[in-house]
């Protein structure tokens, strides 16, 4: 698949041209501690290309997770054949299957070798809205992708692209520019039992694609 075909559409998000000005997120962006890169994800884009179509989406919620000091991270007890993707090259999907119903979709971060990953909770709808209808059909438009299991669902995002590396153009990437300016608002992590006292949940506060709008600004 030519996916430069994919590299020169052009289109607006909400009157301004922030996708059009972005550009692919380089490795050094996601090397860096987890929650400076959970809040700076906020504001940019997922992309998907599935069955020649580009399907986009600018993250509105996001929840970072560590290593061996965050109890509520699968990475809490050391590597493992599931958690391989945590302690790896950091830009990296780690993408893996919950409750025998959905996938989640994160991405790693920190230095290889240091246990580290946000997982993408919500996206705003910017691009292919007809296809990810089609992926999640019967819903309304602010219920497609307002959770994790639902964007994976509306991106066709499962296991097949876990370790994909999303600082190249393919199947799966993310997008963004330093001109993102969005109001951020924290809470504890959802449907956690340990690690609540970690305000470590951040999103753009009032936006309509959150998935649950219990918070404190930061």
């Amino acid at each position: 698949m030519d996916y430069g075909l994919y590299e020169q559409a052009r289109v607006r998000l909400l009157g301004d041209d922030s996708l059009v000005k972005s550009s692919i997120l380089s490795r050094a962006f996601y090397e860096r501690g987890t929650v400076t890169v959970a809040k700076e994800l906020l504001g940019k884009f997922v992309v998907r290309v599935v069955e020649q179509n580009r399907l986009v989406g600018r993250i509105v919620e996001v929840e970072a997770y560590r290593g061996s000091d965050d109890p509520a991270s699968h990475a809490f007890h050391g590597i493992t054949p599931r958690t391989t993707p945590m302690f790896g090259e950091p830009g990296h999907a780690y993408v893996y299957f919950t409750y025998g119903n959905h996938y989640c979709f994160n991405v790693t971060t920190e230095r290889t070798g240091i246990a580290g990953a946000v997982l993408i909770r919500a996206l705003e709808p910017v691009e292919g809205l007809d296809v990810m209808k089609r992926f999640r059909p019967h819903v309304s438009t602010f219920d497609i992708t307002n959770g994790p299991g639902k964007l994976t669902k509306a991106l066709c995002i499962d296991k097949a692209l876990n370790k994909i590396d999303l600082t190249k153009c393919g199947p799966l990437f993310l997008r963004g520019s330093n001109s993102e300016r969005v109001e951020i608002a924290c809470s504890a992590r959802i449907g956690i039992t340990t690690g609540t006292d970690r305000l470590w949940r951040f999103f753009v506060d009032g936006n309509p694609y959150v998935s649950k709008l219990s918070a404190k600004s930061t």
